[in-house]
Protein backbone atom coordinates (compact mmCIF):
# COMPACT_ATOMS: atom_id res chain seq x y z
CA UNK A 1 0.00 0.00 0.00
CA UNK A 2 2.81 2.41 0.79
CA UNK A 3 4.33 1.85 -2.66
CA UNK A 4 0.95 2.59 -4.25
CA UNK A 5 0.78 5.83 -2.27
CA UNK A 6 4.27 6.89 -3.37
CA UNK A 7 3.60 6.15 -7.04
CA UNK A 8 0.20 7.83 -7.08
CA UNK A 9 1.42 10.96 -5.31
CA UNK A 10 4.35 11.24 -7.72
CA UNK A 11 2.00 10.94 -10.69
CA UNK A 12 -0.28 13.65 -9.30
CA UNK A 13 2.66 15.92 -8.46
CA UNK A 14 3.68 15.80 -12.10
CA UNK A 15 0.52 17.70 -13.08
CA UNK A 16 -0.20 19.64 -9.89
CA UNK A 17 2.54 21.98 -8.74
CA UNK A 18 0.79 22.45 -5.38
CA UNK A 19 1.60 18.89 -4.22
CA UNK A 20 4.23 18.79 -1.48
CA UNK A 21 5.38 15.75 0.51
CA UNK A 22 6.61 16.01 4.10
CA UNK A 23 8.15 12.93 5.72
CA UNK A 24 8.81 12.20 9.36
CA UNK A 25 12.22 10.67 8.65
CA UNK A 26 10.80 7.54 7.04
CA UNK A 27 10.51 6.11 3.54
CA UNK A 28 13.37 8.17 2.16
CA UNK A 29 14.59 5.59 -0.35
CA UNK A 30 11.00 4.94 -1.38
CA UNK A 31 10.74 8.58 -2.38
CA UNK A 32 14.03 8.79 -4.30
CA UNK A 33 12.11 9.11 -7.55
CA UNK A 34 9.84 11.83 -6.14
CA UNK A 35 12.83 13.75 -4.76
CA UNK A 36 14.67 13.41 -8.05
CA UNK A 37 11.81 14.91 -10.01
CA UNK A 38 10.64 17.46 -7.44
CA UNK A 39 13.59 18.28 -5.16
CA UNK A 40 11.95 21.46 -3.92
CA UNK A 41 8.72 19.67 -3.00
CA UNK A 42 10.03 17.00 -0.62
CA UNK A 43 10.89 17.80 2.98
CA UNK A 44 12.34 15.37 5.50
CA UNK A 45 11.12 16.98 8.71
CA UNK A 46 12.94 14.51 10.94
CA UNK A 47 11.53 12.88 14.04
CA UNK A 48 9.49 15.99 14.75
CA UNK A 49 5.96 15.11 13.71
CA UNK A 50 4.29 17.96 15.59
CA UNK A 51 6.51 20.47 13.80
CA UNK A 52 5.89 18.69 10.48
CA UNK A 53 2.14 19.10 10.96
CA UNK A 54 2.50 22.80 11.72
CA UNK A 55 4.70 23.31 8.65
CA UNK A 56 2.14 21.46 6.50
CA UNK A 57 -0.68 23.64 7.84
CA UNK A 58 1.27 26.77 6.96
CA UNK A 59 1.92 25.44 3.45
CA UNK A 60 -1.76 24.60 2.98
CA UNK A 61 -2.85 28.06 4.09
CA UNK A 62 -0.40 29.48 1.54
CA UNK A 63 -2.03 27.64 -1.35
CA UNK A 64 -0.09 24.36 -1.45
CA UNK A 65 -1.47 20.83 -1.01
CA UNK A 66 0.82 19.10 1.50
CA UNK A 67 0.79 15.40 2.39
CA UNK A 68 2.45 14.39 5.66
CA UNK A 69 3.72 10.81 5.83
CA UNK A 70 5.07 8.68 8.64
CA UNK A 71 4.14 5.74 10.90
CA UNK A 72 0.51 6.02 11.98
CA UNK A 73 1.02 6.30 15.72
CA UNK A 74 3.51 9.12 15.27
CA UNK A 75 1.47 10.97 12.63
CA UNK A 76 -1.70 11.02 14.73
CA UNK A 77 -1.14 10.59 18.47
CA UNK A 78 2.17 12.43 18.72
CA UNK A 79 0.89 15.52 16.91
CA UNK A 80 -2.78 15.47 17.88
CA UNK A 81 -2.76 19.05 19.20
CA UNK A 82 -1.25 20.37 15.96
CA UNK A 83 -3.77 18.43 13.89
CA UNK A 84 -6.56 19.91 15.98
CA UNK A 85 -5.43 23.54 16.11
CA UNK A 86 -3.14 24.06 13.12
CA UNK A 87 -4.98 21.92 10.58
CA UNK A 88 -8.61 21.37 11.52
CA UNK A 89 -9.31 24.68 13.26
CA UNK A 90 -8.28 26.48 10.07
CA UNK A 91 -9.87 23.93 7.74
CA UNK A 92 -6.48 23.59 6.07
CA UNK A 93 -6.30 21.12 3.15
CA UNK A 94 -3.60 18.93 4.69
CA UNK A 95 -3.66 15.19 4.00
CA UNK A 96 -2.29 13.17 6.93
CA UNK A 97 -1.06 9.77 5.78
CA UNK A 98 -0.40 7.14 8.43
CA UNK A 99 1.50 4.03 7.34
CA UNK A 100 1.14 0.85 9.39
CA UNK A 101 -2.40 1.35 10.65
CA UNK A 102 -3.84 -1.12 13.12
CA UNK A 103 -1.43 -3.96 13.85
CA UNK A 104 0.65 -3.74 10.68
CA UNK A 105 3.73 -3.27 12.86
CA UNK A 106 2.61 -5.94 15.30
CA UNK A 107 6.12 -7.28 15.90
CA UNK A 108 7.39 -3.89 17.12
CA UNK A 109 5.10 -3.72 20.14
CA UNK A 110 2.60 -1.18 21.52
CA UNK A 111 4.66 1.88 20.50
CA UNK A 112 3.86 0.99 16.89
CA UNK A 113 0.39 -0.52 17.34
CA UNK A 114 -2.18 1.96 16.07
CA UNK A 115 -5.63 1.02 17.28
CA UNK A 116 -6.78 4.46 18.44
CA UNK A 117 -6.12 6.67 15.40
CA UNK A 118 -9.57 6.47 13.82
CA UNK A 119 -11.17 7.43 17.14
CA UNK A 120 -8.82 10.39 17.52
CA UNK A 121 -9.24 11.82 14.06
CA UNK A 122 -12.89 11.19 13.31
CA UNK A 123 -13.80 13.41 16.27
CA UNK A 124 -12.00 16.35 14.65
CA UNK A 125 -14.42 18.82 12.99
CA UNK A 126 -14.35 18.73 9.16
CA UNK A 127 -11.89 15.82 9.07
CA UNK A 128 -12.49 13.19 6.39
CA UNK A 129 -11.27 9.73 7.47
CA UNK A 130 -10.38 7.23 4.74
CA UNK A 131 -9.28 3.63 5.34
CA UNK A 132 -8.34 2.10 1.96
CA UNK A 133 -8.57 -1.66 1.68
CA UNK A 134 -5.92 -2.35 -0.95
CA UNK A 135 -3.38 -0.61 -3.19
CA UNK A 136 -6.09 0.25 -5.74
CA UNK A 137 -8.15 2.02 -3.09
CA UNK A 138 -5.01 3.82 -1.91
CA UNK A 139 -4.63 5.37 -5.34
CA UNK A 140 -8.27 6.44 -5.33
CA UNK A 141 -7.90 7.85 -1.82
CA UNK A 142 -4.90 9.99 -2.77
CA UNK A 143 -6.77 11.40 -5.75
CA UNK A 144 -9.86 12.29 -3.78
CA UNK A 145 -7.80 13.78 -0.94
CA UNK A 146 -6.01 16.11 -3.35
CA UNK A 147 -9.34 17.24 -4.79
CA UNK A 148 -10.94 17.78 -1.37
CA UNK A 149 -10.77 21.28 0.08
CA UNK A 150 -10.27 20.32 3.72
CA UNK A 151 -8.35 18.05 6.13
CA UNK A 152 -8.09 14.37 5.22
CA UNK A 153 -6.68 11.38 7.05
CA UNK A 154 -5.61 8.33 5.00
CA UNK A 155 -4.89 5.19 6.99
CA UNK A 156 -2.58 2.82 5.16
CA UNK A 157 -1.50 -0.71 5.91
CA UNK A 158 2.17 -1.42 5.36
CA UNK A 159 3.31 -3.49 2.40
CA UNK A 160 2.38 -6.66 0.58
CA UNK A 161 -1.39 -6.20 0.76
CA UNK A 162 -3.03 -7.90 -2.25
CA UNK A 163 -5.18 -6.11 -4.78
CA UNK A 164 -8.85 -6.79 -4.06
CA UNK A 165 -10.01 -4.67 -6.99
CA UNK A 166 -9.02 -5.32 -10.59
CA UNK A 167 -8.94 -1.60 -11.31
CA UNK A 168 -8.91 1.63 -9.35
CA UNK A 169 -12.47 1.91 -7.97
CA UNK A 170 -14.59 5.02 -8.25
CA UNK A 171 -14.33 6.84 -4.94
CA UNK A 172 -16.93 9.25 -3.68
CA UNK A 173 -16.57 10.79 -0.24
CA UNK A 174 -18.81 8.98 2.23
CA UNK A 175 -19.63 6.05 -0.07
CA UNK A 176 -19.13 2.33 0.53
CA UNK A 177 -18.20 -0.05 -2.31
CA UNK A 178 -20.12 -3.27 -2.95
CA UNK A 179 -17.73 -6.21 -3.25
CA UNK A 180 -20.08 -9.20 -3.08
CA UNK A 181 -23.82 -9.70 -3.13
CA UNK A 182 -25.61 -11.79 -0.52
CA UNK A 183 -28.98 -12.39 1.09
CA UNK A 184 -28.45 -13.50 4.70
CA UNK A 185 -26.02 -11.11 6.35
CA UNK A 186 -24.18 -7.87 5.52
CA UNK A 187 -20.47 -7.42 6.31
CA UNK A 188 -18.55 -4.14 6.21
CA UNK A 189 -14.79 -4.60 5.90
CA UNK A 190 -12.85 -1.56 7.10
CA UNK A 191 -9.46 -0.92 5.54
CA UNK A 192 -7.06 -3.86 5.34
CA UNK A 193 -9.56 -6.15 7.09
CA UNK A 194 -11.56 -6.36 3.86
CA UNK A 195 -9.49 -9.29 2.58
CA UNK A 196 -10.25 -11.31 5.70
CA UNK A 197 -13.92 -10.35 5.45
CA UNK A 198 -14.10 -11.59 1.86
CA UNK A 199 -12.41 -14.83 2.91
CA UNK A 200 -14.90 -15.15 5.77
CA UNK A 201 -17.73 -14.70 3.27
CA UNK A 202 -16.37 -17.67 1.31
CA UNK A 203 -16.28 -19.76 4.48
CA UNK A 204 -19.86 -18.75 5.29
CA UNK A 205 -20.94 -19.60 1.75
CA UNK A 206 -19.59 -23.13 2.22
CA UNK A 207 -21.77 -23.31 5.35
CA UNK A 208 -24.86 -22.20 3.45
CA UNK A 209 -24.80 -18.56 4.58
CA UNK A 210 -24.94 -15.89 1.88
CA UNK A 211 -22.99 -12.75 2.84
CA UNK A 212 -23.19 -9.34 1.24
CA UNK A 213 -19.81 -7.60 1.56
CA UNK A 214 -18.90 -3.93 1.29
CA UNK A 215 -15.60 -2.18 1.40
CA UNK A 216 -16.07 0.59 3.97
CA UNK A 217 -13.27 3.08 3.26
CA UNK A 218 -15.02 6.18 4.60
CA UNK A 219 -15.39 6.07 8.36
CA UNK A 220 -16.20 9.77 8.25
CA UNK A 221 -18.53 10.67 6.67
CA UNK A 222 -20.52 7.45 6.70
CA UNK A 223 -22.60 6.10 3.83
CA UNK A 224 -26.11 6.85 5.07
CA UNK A 225 -27.83 5.31 2.05
CA UNK A 226 -26.01 1.96 2.17
CA UNK A 227 -26.34 1.70 5.95
CA UNK A 228 -30.09 2.34 5.83
CA UNK A 229 -30.51 -0.29 3.13
CA UNK A 230 -28.37 -2.81 5.02
CA UNK A 231 -30.24 -2.53 8.31
CA UNK A 232 -33.57 -2.61 6.49
CA UNK A 233 -32.65 -5.72 4.49
CA UNK A 234 -30.52 -7.90 6.76
CA UNK A 235 -31.18 -9.27 10.26
CA UNK A 236 -27.48 -8.88 11.08
CA UNK A 237 -24.99 -6.23 9.97
CA UNK A 238 -21.33 -6.59 11.01
CA UNK A 239 -18.40 -4.19 10.99
CA UNK A 240 -14.89 -5.64 11.02
CA UNK A 241 -11.88 -3.44 11.69
CA UNK A 242 -8.32 -3.56 12.98
CA UNK A 243 -8.95 -0.82 15.52
CA UNK A 244 -10.22 -0.54 19.06
CA UNK A 245 -13.89 -1.36 19.47
CA UNK A 246 -14.07 1.98 21.26
CA UNK A 247 -14.32 4.90 18.86
CA UNK A 248 -13.70 3.11 15.58
CA UNK A 249 -15.91 2.38 12.58
CA UNK A 250 -18.18 0.10 14.58
CA UNK A 251 -18.71 2.85 17.13
CA UNK A 252 -19.43 5.32 14.33
CA UNK A 253 -22.09 3.01 12.91
CA UNK A 254 -23.58 2.44 16.39
CA UNK A 255 -23.84 6.22 16.88
CA UNK A 256 -25.39 6.57 13.44
CA UNK A 257 -27.85 3.79 14.28
CA UNK A 258 -29.10 5.63 17.36
CA UNK A 259 -29.35 9.01 15.65
CA UNK A 260 -31.09 7.54 12.60
CA UNK A 261 -33.72 5.87 14.85
CA UNK A 262 -33.26 2.52 13.12
CA UNK A 263 -35.06 -0.24 15.00
CA UNK A 264 -34.56 -3.22 12.71
CA UNK A 265 -31.41 -5.23 12.09
CA UNK A 266 -28.77 -6.07 14.68
CA UNK A 267 -25.26 -4.60 14.71
CA UNK A 268 -22.28 -6.86 15.40
CA UNK A 269 -18.95 -5.06 15.95
CA UNK A 270 -15.66 -6.88 15.55
CA UNK A 271 -12.33 -5.25 16.34
CA UNK A 272 -9.54 -4.95 18.88
CA UNK A 273 -10.58 -5.23 22.55
CA UNK A 274 -9.95 -2.49 25.11
CA UNK A 275 -6.50 -3.75 26.07
CA UNK A 276 -2.88 -3.39 25.00
CA UNK A 277 -1.35 -6.22 22.99
CA UNK A 278 1.63 -7.26 25.13
CA UNK A 279 2.73 -10.19 22.98
CA UNK A 280 4.82 -9.55 19.88
CA UNK A 281 4.27 -11.46 16.68
CA UNK A 282 3.29 -11.13 13.05
CA UNK A 283 0.17 -9.28 11.97
CA UNK A 284 -1.53 -12.57 11.10
CA UNK A 285 -0.62 -13.93 14.55
CA UNK A 286 -2.18 -10.94 16.31
CA UNK A 287 -5.28 -11.11 14.13
CA UNK A 288 -5.75 -14.76 14.97
CA UNK A 289 -5.14 -14.06 18.67
CA UNK A 290 -7.78 -11.32 18.65
CA UNK A 291 -10.34 -13.27 16.64
CA UNK A 292 -9.96 -11.25 13.44
CA UNK A 293 -8.87 -14.06 11.12
CA UNK A 294 -11.38 -15.32 8.48
CA UNK A 295 -12.45 -18.41 10.44
CA UNK A 296 -13.11 -16.45 13.62
CA UNK A 297 -15.04 -13.78 11.70
CA UNK A 298 -17.20 -16.44 10.05
CA UNK A 299 -17.83 -18.13 13.42
CA UNK A 300 -18.87 -14.84 15.06
CA UNK A 301 -21.22 -13.99 12.20
CA UNK A 302 -22.81 -17.43 12.21
CA UNK A 303 -23.26 -17.33 15.97
CA UNK A 304 -24.85 -13.89 15.63
CA UNK A 305 -27.32 -15.16 13.05
CA UNK A 306 -28.25 -18.12 15.25
CA UNK A 307 -28.80 -15.80 18.20
CA UNK A 308 -30.96 -13.53 16.07
CA UNK A 309 -33.05 -16.48 14.98
CA UNK A 310 -33.57 -17.63 18.59
CA UNK A 311 -34.61 -14.14 19.69
CA UNK A 312 -37.08 -13.97 16.81
CA UNK A 313 -38.67 -17.25 17.89
CA UNK A 314 -39.15 -16.00 21.45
Amino acid sequence: MRDAFAKELEALAQDDLRVVLLSGDIGNRMYDSFKGKFPDRFYNCGVAEANMTGVAAGMALSGLRPFTYTITTFNTQRCFEQIRLDVCYHGAPVTIVGVGGGLSYASLGPTHHSCEDIALLRVMPDMTVICPADPMEVRAAVRIALAHDGPVYIRLGKKGEPNLHKNIPEFKIGKAIEMRQGTDVCLFGVGTMLGNVLDAAEILSARGVSAQVYSFPFVKPLDDVVLRAAFKTFPLVATVEEHSLIGGAGSAVAEWLVDAHIHHGQLLRMGVPDAFMHKAGSQNYTRKTLGLDPDAIADRVQAGLIQQSKEKET
